[in-house]
């Protein structure tokens, strides 16, 4: 699930072709759905994260025919694997910098309990500055009266709404385990937790706590909070791929927590990254059960379920793909089926509906089911989804007319795709070339800023590319995150200028600089990354599109590979392939114009015209 797009790896030397004015398009339309309401207008671009299938030794290999799927009842995907969480031990706990006894308070100074009254009594600002003195020394406490002076101010600093900076502070205690509140600043972490956004980067914090140290807030008053700092521990432990350490700790957050939906995503998300699709599937379905029944604290509870949806099909269909002992591929078509049923859940009005669908076309492909694939690429390409983004479609589409011989029209369809993209990859290419260098962090943020309040001097051909590329939801993220530093230092500049001035504001003012500084280049590297990506898998899908032409080109040479010839489609197999209606669907012959109720019931009829 890392990939924009849907690897073609054993097809990167296949294609299959027919003029697109010949094509014999129906719309196959439930009789019970005709008429019904209409979807939503284009998509937003996200970045598209199809299923990744493993790719046989040998590029050209096509996998055997599948029975269709047809969208049916759950089977088992990988019977070996346990369904439930692994035991795991106790994890190997980040290890704070200083661990050594820690210091003993002795009497504070008259300085120090004049601060610690002013604290006492709420005042946030006089407190801080008093608080401030005695932590750097300057009042001659002793080093565990200075450290409760540290921790203090770090409270103070948050109720006065410097997040940041008090983050600042309590991740300078969270690094010293032998800190006399040491234990007490995870609670404090929680909370901004849910006041700076994730690129914060809170849960690199949390990482430095033990199991034990959250097991200290599993008591009936506390429950919320240890639910809250199990995901978030689980968290890091994702991020450093200690995958059945965070699966332990996901599953100890309960049903009622509001970080229940999302760590069952990650949980089944870590299940997949070991491999084990039985209980990742179960982690989504939970999501969707949960949603149901009416789980609090998810944000959007439709786009969760798609998304559940999306990632049930995603980890069905890499199950249904395996390599034989020739290292070829071979379909489980149960599994296949099964994805395909998930795939069809995701809502039309969904952000993801045409990630599904497109990815469904896939597996339609893989079964050898060509009616739904050239039919899902069809209403990809529907004028309802003018900013839409999906260059393999195209490979795809040449990929089938291959396989089923039709070699003149595989390669119209190949020089129209490079007709169209080669000049697109190029002038991508040359708005990349402007950031060539070292030190464009900055640079490419306030390009990303440009493209985000369309300013920026695009070619319209690669505009809603662009837009399309620096739109995912985590680049978003890192934006909210600027922007709250910025409203952080528009509270600094509205305190008397006496804060301002002392030897405290200075220290918040640079705290502020120093995050934002980080936060810019961290966003800007960040949309460097997401650009070069969609520019690399473009570039991809030009270099599989003249690999089809080589192919094509061979075929009518008849000095085709075997292993590519072997998966042609005969005459007598693309029968299966003819539209039919039943009792169920009517056909209504594609006129060229396109309509709401019709998208995603596009089947089109294919002939081989291979001599096997």
């Amino acid at each position: 699930m890392r990939s924009k797009s849907m690897r073609i790896s054993w097809w990167t030397r296949a294609g299959h072709g027919r003029a697109l004015n010949k094509v014999g398009l129906v719309l196959l339309a439930s009789a019970f759905t005709l008429g019904a309401p209409g979807m939503a207008d284009a998509q937003k671009g996200k970045p598209k994260k199809p299923p990744a299938a493993p790719a046989p030794a040998k590029p050209g290999t096509p996998a055997p025919p599948a029975t269709p799927p047809t969208g049916g009842s759950d089977v088992e995907l990988d019977p070996k694997a346990p369904g439930t969480a692994p035991a795991g031990g106790q994890p190997a706990a980040a290890k704070p910098v200083d661990n050594s006894p820690p210091p003993q308070a002795g009497q504070m100074t008259q300085q120090a309990q004049e601060a610690k009254r002013l604290f006492d009594g709420e005042k946030w600002q006089e407190a801080a500055l008093a608080l401030d003195r005695v932590r750097k020394g300057e009042t001659g406490d002793d080093e565990g009266n200075k450290q409760l002076g540290q921790y203090h101010l770090a409270i103070a600093l948050y109720r006065m709404k410097f997040y940041q900076a008090a983050y600042g502070i309590f991740s300078e205690i969270a690094d010293k385990g032998n800190h006399l509140k040491f234990n007490e600043t995870l609670l404090w972490l929680s909370k901004l937790a849910t006041d700076l956004p994730e690129p914060a980067d809170i849960v690199e914090r949390v990482g430095k706590y033990s199991d034990a140290q959250i097991e200290r807030f599993n008591n009936a008053n506390q429950r919320d909070l240890y639910w809250q700092l199990n995901y978030l521990l689980g968290r890091y432990r994702y991020r450093n791929r200690q995958y059945e350490d965070a699966i332990r700790l996901f599953t100890k957050v309960d049903r009622q927590s509001k970080y229940y939906v999302q760590s069952q995503f990650f949980q089944g998300i870590s299940y997949v990254q070991l491999r084990k699709s039985v209980p990742a599937v179960q982690s989504f379905q939970r999501i969707v059960g949960a949603i149901d029944e009416g789980v609090q604290g998810v944000e959007d509870e439709a786009r969760m379920r798609d998304l559940a949806f999306l990632s049930m099909a995603r980890t069905y269909y890499s199950a249904s793909v395996r390599l034989d002992e020739n290292n070829a591929p071979t379909i489980d078509s149960q599994k296949l089926s099964a994805a395909v049923k998930y795939w069809n859940k995701v809502d039309v009005a969904s952000e993801y509906w045409l990630d599904g669908l497109f990815e469904e076309s896939w597996a339609y492909f893989m079964a050898g089911d060509y009616p739904h694939a050239l039919g899902n690429i069809h209403t990809i390409g529907a004028p309802y989804f003018p900013n839409s983004h999906y260059p393999e479609a195209e490979v795809l589409r040449a990929v089938i007319y291959f396989a089923n011989c039709q070699y003149d029209d595989a390669r119209v369809i190949v020089a129209k795709f490079q007709g169209k993209y080669q000049p697109i990859y190029d002038e991508l290419n040359k708005v990349l070339g402007r950031f060539k260098g070292e030190n464009q962090e900055e640079a490419f943020y306030k390009f990303l800023k440009d493209v985000r309040e369309d300013k920026a001097n695009l070619d319209p051909r690669i505009k809603p590319i662009v837009q399309n590329a620096l739109s995912d939801r985590q680049l978003l993220r890192n934006l909210e995150y600027v922007k709250v530093l910025d409203d952080e230092a528009a509270r600094f500049k509205q305190r008397p200028a006496g804060f301002q001035s002392s030897s405290l504001g200075a220290d918040v003012k640079d705290s502020l600089q120093l995050a934002r500084d980080l936060a810019v280049r961290n966003t800007g590297q960040l949309a460097r990354d997401r650009y070069q990506r969609n520019l690399d898998e473009l570039n991809e899908h030009l270099r599989n599109a003249s690999k089809i032409l080589i192919d094509i080109t061979a075929a009518q040479r008849n000095q085709l590979d075997v292993a590519i010839s072997g998966g042609q489609v005969t005459a007598a197999e693309s029968k299966a392939n003819i539209v039919k209606p039943d009792e169920e669907h009517v056909i209504w012959p594609f006129d060229g114009e396109y309509w709401r109720d019709e998208l995603g019931f596009y089947r089109q009829s294919i002939t081989s015209k291979c001599g096997r």
